[in-house]
């Protein structure tokens, strides 16, 4: 066992992750893909980052709706036949060392197929198009359609699934109340606000296995004046937590163009240490962090328990090998890589 706090193992329920080092949920809006089934470019590309040592890797955005697709290009896991080819991707990166999990969203009114909907009638810009504000009835259809994409991922072999409450898609539409200006039981206050978010959890979670982990990522803040804040994901953060959410990938923005966006190192990392520090929820901590010493101070300082990463992993599949060699961490190659490393 690693001495290095980033390459120790970390246990998710009946999951233990080999290190805390994993890869972020990307979409690849593939050319490939049709009717969401991944490819054959999926396959290389999720493998090569298990071969490269991550600890949990979460495949891309993956829609539990056809019309919930934020491209035509996107994943999916709305009908059976698009098990088998995330079956094939889920059995090889487990083979490989890292803990298969999948992210599961809506995209709402940023979705860029026909049909879009929102809470609202109220258009992410002036590019998109206006979304059908959801009845109760397309609100409990799409609650089921998150339940049967995770029974899905299930059969797929997946062992840890992440519910998509970020970056302006249609749970985090329901939260903001820059989006969300319904006058319902979804709207308004704060309770209201967060409702489906919670039945989308509570719906997951009763068909998850109680032996595998449950992830959540949200946006801690819209960066936004009058928009969802930290103050607000704190409160959801303990709410998520009593419907059985094992930890809270938290990342921030995306819901609106009039953003004001704070850049710089790790500038994520704050929101995921306060979330975990008030809350005791284990969080992972994302954006701005490519450097070994940076990702293992994180850990190392209990801002987080764990670091996902993403464009460093675009750069370098193998980075997570690399950090580890860098720590003088105990990771090994695969034995057919060895002779390189």
């Amino acid at each position: 066992m690693s001495h290095i706090p980033l390459f120790t193992p970390y246990p998710l329920r009946n999951v233990t992750a080999r290190n805390r080092l994993w890869i972020s949920p990307m979409c690849m809006y593939s050319v490939f893909a049709e009717d969401g089934i991944a490819t054959d470019w999926h396959l290389a590309h999720y493998v090569s980052r298990a071969v490269g040592g991550a600890g949990l890797i979460i495949v891309e955005a993956t829609a539990v709706e056809p019309h919930g697709r934020i491209s035509a290009r996107d994943l999916g896991l709305w009908d059976d036949a698009q098990i088998p080819a995330l079956a094939r991707i889920a059995h090889l990166m487990a083979g490989c060392g890292a803990v298969p999990a999948v992210q599961l969203g809506h995209a709402g009114r940023k979705a860029t197929v026909p049909g879009a909907i929102g809470p609202s009638p109220l258009p992410f810009s002036a590019d998109y198009a206006l979304p059908q504000a959801m009845a109760q009835g397309e609100i409990d259809r799409v609650i089921m359609a998150f339940q049967q994409a995770a029974r899905r991922a299930l059969a797929a072999g997946f062992q840890a699934v992440e519910l998509h409450a970020a970056h302006g898609y249609l749970l985090h539409q329901f939260l903001s109340p820059l989006s969300n200006r319904r006058d319902d039981q979804y709207g308004g206050d704060f309770d209201s606000r967060i409702r489906l978010t919670l039945a989308v959890t509570a719906a997951v979670r009763a068909v998850w296995p109680a032996e595998l982990p449950l992830l959540v990522r949200i946006s801690a803040t819209d960066w936004a004046e009058g928009g969802w804040d930290l103050e607000q994901s704190v409160d959801l953060a303990r709410r998520l937590a009593s419907e059985g959410v094992d930890l809270l990938d938290v990342s921030s923005g995306g819901l609106t163009p009039a953003q004001q966006i704070r850049l710089g190192p790790g500038y994520q990392v704050p929101f995921a240490q306060r979330i975990r520090q008030e809350t005791g929820l284990a969080t992972a901590a994302v954006g701005l962090i490519n450097q070994a010493q940076q990702a293992n101070a994180i850990v190392r300082d209990g801002q987080a328990d764990a670091v996902l990463i993403a464009r460093q992993s675009l750069r370098d599949p193998y980075w997570p090998l690399r950090a580890a060699r860098e720590l003088g961490a105990e990771l090994a190659a695969p034995a057919q890589y060895l002779r390189g490393w």
